[in-house]
């Protein structure tokens, strides 16, 4: 019983998949514009760390502007997660000029390691993407993306590197140690009170001498006192895994801007349309990605033919004309993988095909001719109508493994097996 709940902690189910048709294709076409990703795999040396080879993912568009850097958000997945889990973040993102970097942390999908560490030793894998980004001279600003795990792990390095211009974290556990005092209660694992003390000092050191981290360091509250990255958490409100409580305790202890957004669903389940919205908005504010001027929008959706938009053409004029006529292109998402069939899931085709494409072609930013203190409700409306346009879709990737992105299972799933085991076990304890 005991070692079934230390596997779940460090050694959860480990997703195994096959990047070509679990990715995004190595080129892609999202609302009208031709995207690329790049692997980066066991050959690139700075991918390496503590022995172990990390495998990388980097959204790109193609081809890649010249004279001009992008911002990139470096998204991190859960403890049973990986790469995959990134593919919303990349519908969301790359239409707004931000790049999107995922990984497979050590421990974790295809990369080397036997075990996770729920972001003790992830951050220092994060440490070894942000660096690489920042060796390269396309990608100005660097923000995270975390979600469960992934969420802390962000913390986690975040309060080590002032210079990350802004996170997302949900689904963040405040503590490890009372994470796993609230699991035993919620899902009634039966530990007799009176051995306890000496089961999780029991697990303590099983876990420091496989995973080689101390369950009881890992404290996230500690460290947000000293975190002055601006950040948006978000928690779903019937999480039983990993419950409200835990996003409030560190939003409430967090020294830098921040704000919050509760939300219907559980741990695992997809994340409203508002939400991404809202974070949108947030990356767009903090990393500030380049604008893309009305001509350049409006030749990215419209086939204009012979016509070119000179001085003596009213761009406003001719954007509302073109808008009026709701204009669809039919290759505004497009992508020939093939998926495996699993329940509940849609594949990277179907995400493309049910995303709805740019039908007003209304550009993210207009330039800047109204007063600035209509900026920021000018932006909110844009990228509201950008993403309710380009990212219309309920299904989620991480659904492809049933606990892709949630702390070692379904909510269900996981504690089934160590609660049917513990039938077996009570005379044992």
């Amino acid at each position: 019983m005991i070692e079934q709940f230390i596997n779940f902690v460090i050694r959860p189910p480990r997703a195994d998949y096959n990047p070509d048709q679990y990715l995004w294709e190595k080129e892609f076409s999202l609302a009208g514009r031709t995207y690329q990703r790049q692997d980066l795999e066991a050959s690139i040396d700075y991918l390496f760390h503590r022995g172990y080879t990390l495998k990388c993912s980097h959204y790109l568009p193609s081809p890649f502007p010249e004279d001009t850097s992008l911002p990139c958000v470096v998204y991190c997945h859960g403890n049973s997660g990986c790469r995959a889990d990134a593919n919303e973040a990349a519908v969301i993102l790359l239409p707004s000029n931000i790049t999107v970097f995922t990984l497979d942390f050590s421990g974790s999908g295809l990369s080397d390691g036997d075990y996770v560490s729920l972001g003790w030793h992830e951050k220092d894998d994060l440490k070894i993407v942000v660096s690489h980004l920042r060796s390269n001279k396309q990608i100005s600003r660097i923000g995270l993306w975390g979600r469960s795990m992934g969420a802390v792990t962000s913390l986690l390095y975040g309060a080590e590197d002032p210079s990350i211009a802004g996170m997302v974290l949900d689904s963040a556990f405040s503590n490890l140690y009372n994470l796993m005092m609230e699991l035993v209660d919620v899902y009634k694992i039966r530990l007799p009170k009176f051995t306890v003390k000496m089961d999780v000092q029991y697990m303590r050191r099983v876990i420091e001498k496989k995973a080689k981290f101390d369950i009881m360091k890992l404290n996230c509250v500690l460290v947000a006192p000293k975190t002055f990255i601006p950040v948006l958490f978000g928690h779903a409100s019937d999480d039983k895994f990993i419950q409200p409580h835990h996003s409030d305790l560190i939003s409430e202890s967090y020294a830098g801007d921040k704000n919050i957004i509760k939300f219907d669903g559980d741990h695992n389940s997809s994340r409203p349309q508002f939400f991404y919205d809202s974070v949108s908005i947030f990356f767009y504010n903090v990393l500030r990605p380049p604008q893309v001027s009305i001509a350049e929008k409006l030749e990215k959706y419209y086939d204009l033919g012979d016509l070119k938009l000179g001085s003596g053409v009213d761009e406003s004029v001719l954007y509302e004309i073109l808008s009026s006529l709701r204009y669809a292109p039919t290759d505004a998402a497009s992508s020939s993988s093939a998926f495996p069939t699993i329940s509940e899931t849609n594949s990277v085709t179907e995400l493309l095909s049910e995303a709805a494409p740019l039908a007003d072609a209304e550009p993210l930013f207009e330039e800047d001719t109204r007063d600035k203190n209509d900026e920021a409700a000018n932006v909110q409306g844009k990228l509201n109508g950008q993403i309710e346009d380009c990212c219309s879709y309920t299904s989620s990737t991480r659904e492809s493994w049933g606990r892709c992105s949630s702390l070692g299972g379904s909510d269900q799933e996981s504690f089934a097996d160590l609660s049917a085991d513990d039938k077996h076990s009570q005379s044992i304890l």
